[in-house]
């Protein structure tokens, strides 16, 4: 079957075209980078009004690139959350549009669970049936979770950020740095000249007891906000020099360590804790170098098997989307009126 993807959860419009279960036969993203960056973040009205503008030709460049027509399209699979409302919404539209014009099955189903199986994507890697159950790491500019995957549809939260997302804490400690936004690249680029030992910051334990986390185990939970602000602390008693480039690269090397850090220690917990044959990782912070390889060393002295996401699937796309529906998980509606959004991500494991 051959299912087209639409993903509109924040501020990339993407439409792909796969053939079930795994087989990516187009992969459309329209960024919309240029856009935000005046503002330093994503605004959500603007990016609603980007995706009206980009998702039509986005869906039609998905269909040509993939060699299919409209009559080949066996289902439609889109995101219903978490994410931004109006943007949700945009790509929901569009789906139950589809749906009515083509008469093919609608499948609605969670970014998050995109992001789980994204490393499948890649034609090298052994399919997923193989690896259950295996531990997913999700880490993204809006998300970081922990999750137990026992197969498609089966999955059990385990750890989750109590404030910021690693991407945001990356792309806010940038800010600070004077690097402009998106500013996660332009730390890992700068921390391959600096001395990560340099300044010591905060890696974000998140103490038991402090009701912020539920009935998850606090050692497999993530705070990023404290290095944020240490970092803001540490700029404001010590600014920077303009052209002291060494300190500058001393400074995204320590506070890329404190991310990385903080992230591998919560996966290695998780792993203490359960039988799991793999590691996969999803979520555009898992491009960076020095996750990539402390995972990699991570994962080597545990014998446990290492899935990392190719680079053209490791920020938001619709191919992960459709790759889900490709493995028989979403929701599969029959109602499809009444579908709505789910913003928050709260309920979706």
């Amino acid at each position: 079957m051959m299912i087209l993807g639409i993903e509109t959860s924040c501020d990339e419009t993407a439409a792909a075209v796969l053939e079930a279960p795994l087989r990516v036969c187009s992969s459309v993203v329209a960024s919309q980078v240029a856009a935000h960056a005046a503002y330093g973040g994503v605004v959500p009205e603007l990016a609603c009004r980007e995706h009206v503008k980009a998702l039509p030709l986005v869906l039609d460049e998905a269909l040509v690139e993939s060699g299919c027509g409209w009559g080949d399209i066996g289902a439609i699979a889109v995101t219903y959350g978490p994410g931004l409302a109006g943007a949700l919404l945009t790509g929901l539209a569009a789906a139950q549009a589809l749906h009515v014009r083509l008469g093919v099955p609608l499948v609605a189903v969670n970014h998050l669970h995109g992001h789980l199986f994204s490393a499948f994507l890649d034609p090298a890697s052994p399919a997923p049936d193989t690896q259950y159950p295996f531990l997913g790491l999700v880490v993204s500019g809006g998300h970081t979770c922990l999750v137990r995957v026992a197969g498609p549809g089966d999955y059990e939260l385990l750890g989750t950020t109590v404030d910021d997302a690693a991407g945001e804490a990356f792309d806010k400690g940038a800010n600070l740095l004077g690097l402009g936004y998106p500013g996660g690249h332009r730390i890992d680029a700068l921390s391959r000249d600096g001395n990560a030992h340099a300044v010591r910051f905060p890696r974000g334990v998140v103490k038991p007891g402090s009701g912020l986390t539920g009935d998850l185990d606090t050692r497999c939970c993530f705070s990023f906000s404290g290095v944020k602000t240490a970092l803001r602390y540490h700029l404001e008693a010590d600014p920077l020099d303009a052209g002291n480039a060494g300190r500058l690269a001393d400074l995204a090397a320590s506070y890329q360590a404190a991310i990385v850090d903080a992230l591998v220690k919560r996966v290695g917990y998780a792993l203490e804790g359960g039988s799991f044959r793999a590691l996969a990782v999803g979520g555009g912070v898992s491009l960076n170098r020095g996750l990539r390889g402390a995972l990699e060393a991570l994962c080597g002295a545990r014998g446990i098997r290492l899935h990392l996401t190719p680079p053209a699937y490791c920020g938001d796309n619709a191919a992960m989307i459709a790759a889900v529906a490709g493995l028989g998980a979403g929701r599969q509606i029959t109602d499809v009126a009444a579908l709505d959004v789910e913003p928050s991500p709260a309920v979706l494991f």
